[in-house]
């Protein structure tokens, strides 16, 4: 698999960089969704800037987009068994962090998911008004199980065992936000809040000298926080249940965003997939939002924490030192749980 060469392109002119810096923000699209990076820099900077943000998150989507036919994750989805596979290095990093996260958590996160992902109506196969039968979600399963792969991530080479369909949705834009900080840094724009698609990580501070302060959103209220975090050097991300779902009850559908209960006792049908049991998550958790260091991390985290559920994921995040907040259903409303590394980083704020 030839590596995209977007970002061998992306550089910038150092004079630009050299005059004065304001706070600006830019913003586009990707992965399906949009992009806005807050930054202090000389406006002479700006064009350059974007265009290197730009070239930064094309390269993961031409490689780690399964939506995308030519990218090199379809590629290597569509490939015989047996074949063998050279893979860009940012393809190489995204999987080794995925597969470990896999091991870690006894397969409640796995990356070989999408075959469960457009079996269920939330891949590129197209969205679906039912759940699927028996028979096909089984065929599913059998295909969904990181153990099958074999990776050699010295030589960043990956076996394809037949079938295999990697997605890697609940962790790429996580880590185009960290390709982005990280070229950013890289060519002097010291003080910066990147965000796509929800997830975000930031460094420095506004001219003002006030911090990038993010609210945790309560589910189904944007207008209502239930934290908020000042950001340095440091990402978050969220995972919820309640943007990506549908209703089935009997012939009716509805699918789309929502906030309250099912009406009329639909079943509801959650985007995020428990990979060991093949179907939506059925538990209390209506979101969880992790802080790290790596947005990467933060963002398959916070997708592996809802999957475990309140009590293991719980126990999961205390027992990995993790900065956690879970949003659990309780009745008509919402209740929060918090570890220790989240109320430390929330005084902080």
């Amino acid at each position: 698999m030839p590596a995209a060469s977007f970002a061998a392109s992306a550089t910038l002119d150092a004079t630009a960089m050299s005059a004065p810096a304001a706070l600006h923000e830019l913003r586009g699209l990707s992965m399906g969704t949009t992009w806005s990076v807050k930054l202090v820099a000389p406006v002479s900077a700006l064009v350059g800037l974007e265009r290197g943000i730009q070239a930064m998150l094309d390269e993961v989507v031409a490689q780690m987009s399964t939506w995308e036919t030519d990218s090199d994750i379809s590629r290597y989805n569509r490939a015989a068994a047996g074949s063998a596979h050279v893979l860009p290095a940012p393809f190489a990093e995204v999987l080794h962090a995925a597969l470990a996260l896999a091991a870690d958590t006894d397969g409640a996160y796995d990356p070989t998911i999408g075959p469960l992902a457009d079996l269920w109506g939330f891949g590129p196969a197209g969205a679906r008004a039912q759940a699927p039968a028996a028979a096909p979600l089984a065929r599913a399963r059998e295909r969904v199980d990181w153990r099958r792969l074999r990776f050699d991530p010295l030589a960043r080479v990956l076996s394809q065992p037949g079938g295999a369909y990697l997605d890697f949705s609940s962790i790429a834009k996580g880590y185009g936000v960290d390709r982005v900080a990280d070229w950013l840094l890289a060519h002097g724009v010291a003080d910066c809040l990147v965000e796509v698609g929800g997830e975000l990580r930031a460094h420095g501070r506004k001219p003002d000298g006030s911090a990038w302060r993010i609210a945790v959103e309560q589910p189904g209220r944007e207008d209502q926080a239930v934290a908020v975090i000042a950001l340095d050097r440091l990402s978050i991300a969220t995972s919820g249940d309640y943007r990506r779902y549908f209703e089935q009850s009997g012939s009716e559908y509805r699918g789309g965003e929502r906030s309250g209960a099912p009406a009329g006792g639909a079943r509801r049908y959650s985007h995020t997939l428990d990979p060991r049991t093949g179907a939506p998550i059925d538990n209390a958790v209506a979101s969880v939002t992790v802080l790290h260091e790596r947005c990467m991390h933060a963002d398959a985290l916070a997708t592996a924490l809802t999957v475990l559920g309140a009590r293991a994921g719980l126990a999961y995040a205390n027992r990995r030192q993790l900065a956690a907040l879970f949003v659990l259903r309780e009745g008509e409303g919402f209740v929060t749980r918090t570890t220790a590394g989240f109320v430390a980083r929330q005084r902080s704020a």
